[in-house]
């Protein structure tokens, strides 16, 4: 005997709306589960004397949604199993199967049916889908706008900002609550202001029951009445504004910066002749970093990937690639080498992490096939010198070309400052800059062994100077002086005075 099992869409909420052949099923079928009671249509089955069961209370016994839809699905499984058992053993022919009801159309925003369509093969259930009005039918009408027009179907539960796209009408389902009304106005405002006008549907197109009523976004999750049969709605816009936050939109100014029709400015530009602007934003970028500044961050940032925008379109222009080529490529990157997070390896600690990340990577470049490098110290970009050095160093540790103990980097940064004395008592400009070079070295070693960033640790310093020396100046003012009208002694009071003050050292 095979089980079976019959899913219908009960439609919208009116029974003029039920199609005649899920009307005949509900009549025929005796085994009738419905997924919930809280549907209108249900009245009509109980005027007619058609008993059925709900699963309302998997839903009391469940803690969430995605819960009560899998014990749902393996209660139907169960419920067609046990039906052609018991049908097998008293010597029935084919039993009829259970019917399964469902709000609106079975295969819209109705996890259940999912669920049912993966697995009824393989636990040898046969499964027959009927059709039903969805709600989405109703809605078209009550709301009044045509589905070519264009538009997307969320799910409240679970709708990310990324997913919005102003251009489209936008309808956003199982809307069943106050709290998950709040949670999609959250949501919404990520994309659009605050007072934009949204629509809130209830039983649309239920007779004596329908609702909609237009609010500003911000008031969503003060209105009453959400249920299982509540829906929001987002008119399209063309308005440009609304898509001033999507990526997509950074793209398409970018296109017409470069266009016949753009900027004549940008259009001359060549990969060169902007190569040092992406140099100048990105130290820009860092020095707001550097003043804790979120203001200037978010200006920087955007600035340094205006650069990044422009190289990419130079790219797109010629046909090589776009920056969403750049974009898949960095997703693809991240992915594959945090295999603690997207995969299966384990990483309890940053170190971990980090070993992970250089053990990926070589294994990432031997897929890609790129040319294996002669030298261990191949790699380094070019970079500010004192960030070179660090980076050369470390690459030359991995394979054991280090100093033991940090007493013997300490010996030999005294080595080379003594030879830099030399050298500098010499008069040789060269050899003199040799061995300040040698000292420089010497010094990143020794950042490296105190487990200090080099670049990091100078511009410590370089904001302590600028500190400091900015309070000599302005003792200067403060005594009507200028640097002509004073010494180095009483410059360096002040220097003494504002390291008290700043106890800074």
């Amino acid at each position: 005997m095979e089980p079976f099992i019959t899913i219908v869409g009960l439609g919208s909420g009116d029974a003029d709306q039920l199609s005649l052949g899920v009307w005949r099923r509900l009549q025929r079928m005796q085994e009738r589960y419905v997924r919930t009671g809280e549907h209108p249509m249900l009245r009509l089955l109980q005027e007619e004397g058609l008993a059925y069961r709900t699963f309302d209370y998997i839903y009391e016994q469940q803690e969430s949604f995605p819960d009560v839809y899998e014990a749902i699905t393996e209660e139907l499984l169960e419920l067609a199993v046990n039906q052609a058992r018991q049908a097998a053993g008293v010597g029935a022919g084919q039993p009829e199967g259970i019917l399964y009801a469902v709000p609106g159309h079975p295969m819209v925003a109705e996890r259940t049916v999912q669920l049912l369509r993966e697995r009824c093969a393989e636990r040898g259930v046969r499964l027959e889908i009927a059709g039903g009005q969805s709600f989405l039918d109703q809605a078209f009408i009550s709301l009044g706008f045509d589905p070519i027009e264009g538009f997307q179907l969320l799910d409240a539960s679970s709708m990310k900002a990324s997913q919005l796209q102003p251009g489209l009408h936008t309808l956003i389902g199982q809307v069943y609550d106050t709290y998950t009304a709040s949670e999609v106005k959250l949501t919404l405002m990520e994309v659009y202001p605050d007072d934009y006008p949204v629509v809130i549907g209830h039983a649309l197109g239920v007779p004596g029951e329908e609702q909609m009523v237009t609010v500003p976004l911000y008031e969503l999750d003060r209105v009453q009445g959400y249920g299982n049969l509540s829906l929001i709605w987002v008119a399209a816009s063309s308005d440009a504004g609304l898509r001033g936050r999507s990526f997509d939109r950074l793209h398409e100014i970018v296109q017409i910066l470069r266009s016949p029709e753009g900027c004549p400015w940008d259009r001359e530009q060549t990969h060169q002749s902007i190569r040092k602007n992406f140099i100048e934003e990105t130290y820009e970028a860092i020095e707001a970093l550097d003043n804790d500044d979120p203001d200037g961050m978010r200006e920087e940032f955007g600035d340094v990937l205006l650069q990044i925008m422009l190289h990419s379109q130079m790219e797109e222009e010629l046909g090589s690639f776009s920056v969403y080529d750049v974009i898949e490529e960095l997703n693809e990157k991240l992915i594959f080498r945090h295999p603690h997070v997207f995969g299966s390896m384990g990483a309890d600690n940053a170190e971990e992490a980090l070993v992970n990340w250089e053990q990926m990577k070589a294994e990432e470049k031997a897929r890609k096939g790129r040319e294996r490098r002669d030298s261990v110290l191949d790699g380094v970009p070019p970079m500010p010198a004192l960030m070179r050095a660090y980076k050369l160093q470390k690459k030359a540790s991995k394979v054991g070309f280090d100093w033991d103990q940090i007493d013997d980097v300490f010996a030999k940064a005294q080595e080379e400052l003594a030879e830099l004395r030399e050298a500098a008592a010499s008069g040789d400009p060269e050899k003199t800059a040799g061995e300040l070079g040698d000292l420089l070295f010497a010094a990143v070693n020794l950042s490296r062994f105190v487990d200090a960033d080099p670049e990091e640790a100078l511009e410590r310093t370089n904001r302590k100077f600028i500190r400091r020396f900015s309070y000599i100046e302005e003792q200067l003012r403060i005594n009507g002086k200028t640097f002509d009208q004073t010494d180095l002694i009483e410059m360096d009071q002040w220097w003494e005075e504002a390291k008290r003050l700043r106890e800074d050292g």
